[in-house]
């Protein structure tokens, strides 16, 4: 089943974890689940964006045309996908410096359930409130970085003080991704390419 081990890391990271590296599944496995956890955000946010309308604070709701809600959706649905399988790509390079070796497959597994958390917030967004949605943003966030910290050591057989650093500079690196990512989307923006709302 494609999404088994989402209740343990939620349940029982740890144990969890050592289940994961135990039976290492393939690459296809974890590229399939990025594929489906990643249009959780992507489709609620294209249902409040298009249809229930967002509330930022005093005033009208803020909604956008379905076409530029759709357009907004498939972009955040890419560059996700496009941020997990950078942020793998990055674990497997700092591999080395950490005396870990791992597979390109070990280093995509490890992002894609660590990144999960960060994609299931996406529900939030069927509550289409500024201060709501960021708030769940942060717990997800939180429980992100606690399963990169807990799981990275398990998955790259080194001891728990390295595997804190090495997670460390995963957590840089992938803020230097995010940064990158909101950068380009306000490049697209000013190029005309951004929303187009609703009256």
């Amino acid at each position: 089943m494609i999404l088994n081990h989402l209740w343990g890391l939620y349940a029982h990271p740890k144990e969890e974890w050592q289940t994961i590296e135990k039976r290492h599944e393939s690459l296809t496995y974890s590229l399939t689940h990025i594929l489906i956890v990643a249009l959780i955000p992507a489709v609620t946010g294209y249902y409040s964006a298009a249809h229930l309308g967002w509330s930022i604070g005093v005033g009208d709701l803020i909604k956008l045309t379905p076409q530029s809600a759709m357009m907004m959706s498939i972009a955040m649905y890419l560059a996700l996908i496009a941020g997990v399988i950078g942020l793998a790509y990055l674990i497997q390079w700092m591999g080395k410096t950490f005396d870990a070796n791992p597979t390109f497959t070990q280093s995509l597994e490890l992002a894609a359930y660590t990144a999960t958390p960060i994609f299931m917030v996406g529900f939030a967004a069927l509550f289409p409130v500024l201060w709501f949605v960021m708030l769940v943003g942060l717990a997800g966030l939180t429980y992100s970085v606690y399963l990169l910290y807990s799981g990275l050591p398990i998955i790259m057989q080194i001891p728990e003080e390295k595997g804190f650093i090495y997670s460390s500079s995963v957590v840089t690196c992938g803020l230097v991704l995010l940064v990158i990512i909101m950068a380009a989307s306000v490049i697209l923006w000013s190029m005309g390419l951004g929303p187009v709302y609703v009256g």
